[in-house]
């Protein structure tokens, strides 16, 4: 993936994009937005939120019991920092999928699911993590993500 339409244009925006998904913060912050801004559907959206936030957590207490070191490949660097050298499962697909999944209904599936691959993606995209990361994070945030909904 990190060969794939490689330019320093293209690596800019999709570290920019990837930097949404550090901790979950931009689907808590929608999650957050949307409580205030929804009245009548606030307590879905704040059940939502709180499932996010608790796959993030759950995702990255997962992490750092398993340790597993993020991928390295000689000649070709990861293009992004990362806050710590762990890598299974994916903290970014299962706090978006985890959000894609709890905030259906709230907002249309599909652009959701669009913006969760994304997420997922650009991670191996920027090499910070192998395929098996970002499925164990796609499943762990889809079943968490359902006691959002």
């Amino acid at each position: 993936m990190r060969t794939l339409a490689r330019t320093p244009e293209t690596v800019k925006w999709v570290r920019r994009y990837s930097a949404l998904g550090e901790h979950g913060l931009f689907w808590l912050g929608a999650g957050l937005l949307g409580a205030a801004l929804d009245k009548p559907a606030r307590p879905r959206w704040i059940r939502a939120t709180a499932v996010v936030g608790c796959a993030y957590l759950t995702s990255s207490s997962i992490k750092w019991s398993i340790g597993r070191p993020r991928p390295v490949v000689d000649d070709l660097p990861h293009l992004m920092a990362t806050p710590t050298g762990l890598s299974f499962p994916s903290s970014h697909s299962t706090s978006s999928f985890a959000a894609a999944r709890a905030f259906t209904g709230l907002l249309p599936t599909g652009p959701l699911y669009c913006a969760a691959t994304a997420m997922a993606l650009s991670r191996l995209y920027l090499g910070v993590h192998y395929p098996s990361d970002i499925a164990a994070g796609v499943g762990l945030g889809t079943l968490l993500g359902s006691f959002g909904r």
